[in-house]
């Protein structure tokens, strides 16, 4: 009996080392929304220039 693995043991190391990498990812994910918001800012102050422009 002493050679057998306890699932539940297992289970449960695997939970709390999923949980903790879960928190750590978290802190480390870059953000993308600064830069998605200021290109497209930056496209439509091109768009209104072409309009203005070529109007």
């Amino acid at each position: 009996m002493a050679d057998q693995i306890d699932p539940a043991g297992n289970t449960q190391q695997f939970r709390a080392f999923a949980q903790n990498n879960e928190g750590e990812a978290a802190k480390q994910r870059p953000s993308y929304l600064i830069p998605v918001v200021v290109g497209v800012v930056a496209v439509i102050i091109v768009a209104v220039g072409a309009f203005l422009l070529f109007r």
